[in-house]
């Protein structure tokens, strides 16, 4: 498929309600408003097409830079391309879960995530936190930078409260996700989440909660699923 082509079926695809529904969430235009579900089925036709990941994310459109990291080929992601796709990433849906995605999964994921972490944008710092998370969830123990993770949690017991809005979802995101996929930390993650407590985030018009980490962790704990590692960080 061509990027027009692309173009024009979530065109088709879009409606107003799922566009009304993800305006709540903080959306921005211009985007047609397609389902997470259609985006999928289109990735499932198209399977990886890198060229045509790069020109959807170049359009603007949030349906499409979405659907370009599902279809996007990682390894292949230079780190102008990383950084490009943090600047262009101008909600926090497509900071926490498109570039994070990539980020994580290309061979920059560590280093840029260091790199974006103290950005002064909101987005890219997100985008930052959420990279790690990934990295944390797919990444073998034994890969992973540990006394670097402890860092990062001290760093969120400390900012956390203070930290812009969608940064504290994402550091959230990143406690929970390293006390429930890395063993040799998840007492010291569970200590952070009971340290930091509850977290307000404004989660826009809609009646989402920000997740208390302890009690996730311990959830996945219960469930079984202590350290269990994704086979990608996209879902």
């Amino acid at each position: 498929m061509t990027a027009d082509e692309v173009m024009a079926e979530l065109k088709r695809l879009g409606n107003e309600q799922t566009k009304r529904t993800f305006l709540r969430h903080g959306a921005r235009e211009p985007f047609f408003g397609v389902k997470i579900g259609d985006l999928k089925t289109i990735q499932k036709r198209v399977k990886k097409d890198h060229a045509l990941a790069l020109a959807l994310y170049d359009t603007g459109n949030s349906d499409a830079m979405y659907l370009a990291a599902l279809i996007s080929d990682p390894p292949k992601m230079t780190k102008a391309q990383l950084h490009k796709w943090a600047k262009k990433a101008y909600w926090h849906m497509l900071a926490f879960y498109t570039v994070a995605w990539v980020a994580s999964e290309s061979r920059f994921g560590a280093e840029l995530a260091r790199e974006w972490i103290d950005s002064p944008d909101e987005l890219i710092a997100t985008a930052a936190w959420s990279t790690f998370a990934s990295l944390v969830s797919i990444k073998p123990d034994d890969e992973l930078d540990l006394d670097e993770l402890v860092d990062l949690l001290e760093r969120v017991e400390k900012s956390v409260h203070g930290a812009q809005n969608w940064v504290k979802y994402a550091m959230v995101t990143f406690v929970i996700a390293v006390g429930g996929s890395v063993i040799p930390l998840s007492a010291r993650a569970k200590a952070t989440a009971k340290a930091i407590g509850h977290v307000k985030v404004d989660m826009g018009d809609t009646d989402c909660k920000v997740p208390n980490a302890l009690e996730y962790i311990q959830k996945v704990e219960k469930a079984g699923r202590a350290g269990f590692k994704r086979k990608s960080a996209m879902c």
